[in-house]
């Protein structure tokens, strides 16, 4: 995954505490043990700083994991890591929630706090 890809634009209020979220229905990735496709949903929240991220860029993120073989837990730290070096919010949350495989579902959240 290019985590280059993401582009960030200047937050126009960087004064003003507000959340941003986005929500993703359409997530696809593989799994990494079968082979077969994973589906989820993936939902980010945070509160900028100085920047936000760019929607079209994250959406080709995203395809960026379409063809990858990589574990839910990482594939959730992995999103939350690049869009934290990205636009370094003040704080963020990644939830990934996985449509079921086997009768078992699985939801996987990360987050990170701005120090300071």
């Amino acid at each position: 995954m290019k985590k280059e890809i993401l582009e960030v634009f200047d937050n126009t209020y960087p004064d003003r505490n507000y959340t941003i979220e986005i929500v993703n229905p359409e997530f696809t990735s593989v799994c990494p043990k079968t082979g077969l496709p994973d589906f989820g949903t993936i939902t980010v929240h945070y509160v900028p700083d100085r920047t936000c991220v760019e929607l079209k860029s994250l959406k080709y993120y995203f395809l960026e994991f379409r063809n990858a073989g990589i574990f839910y837990e990482n594939i959730t730290n992995r999103i939350l890591d690049d869009l934290v070096a990205a636009m370094q919010p003040r704080s963020i949350t990644v939830t990934t929630k996985w449509k079921a495989r086997g009768g078992i579902t699985e939801t996987v959240t990360a987050s990170h706090t701005a120090q300071g």
